[in-house]
């Protein structure tokens, strides 16, 4: 399982790099100001951010009880970043419709495009991320092993 700091740098770098890529992106396509989607990017990315470390911590938990590993088969990375994405959509749509001052409707808008970014963006990170700071313990003992069913 990673560390607590392992975990912090990668949450931290998925939302700086993602940040840097998102709000240039997103003014230029819905036509808000830099500041105006940046703020919204910065409560987002908090957002995002405290969620990724809970979802994770979770994710990691489960799929090592589940599996006896927290290794992710291409299918479990499909999983992981589809749910992520789906309860980050539902706790940012009204923090979307608030701030930029506009309806549910225009802030799902706003809300999915941003989740669709972040599902291919999330994917490609979290493997890379994988890929460059392995997990030391990505497979579990023999005898730490689930018992199978």
């Amino acid at each position: 399982m990673r560390t607590t700091g392992d975990r912090i740098r990668q949450a931290v770098s998925f939302e700086v790099i993602g940040l840097l890529i998102s709000v240039p992106l997103a003014a230029f396509v819905f036509g808000y100001s830099l500041e105006k989607i940046g703020v919204l990017g910065l409560i987002g990315a908090t957002l995002a951010t405290t969620w990724n470390y809970i979802f994770n911590l979770g994710f990691d938990h489960t799929l090592k009880r589940l599996t006896g590993s927290t290794r992710k088969s291409l299918k479990v990375r499909f999983l992981h970043a589809s749910s992520f994405e789906l309860g980050l959509l539902v706790a940012f749509l009204p923090v979307i419709s608030w701030w930029m001052d506009i309806g549910l409707l225009d802030a799902l808008l706003v809300d999915v495009s941003f989740a669709l970014f972040y599902l291919v963006y999330a994917f490609i990170f979290t493997w890379s991320y994988d890929t460059i700071f392995p997990d030391t313990d990505t497979e579990a003992s023999p005898s730490k092993k689930a018992p199978p069913n």
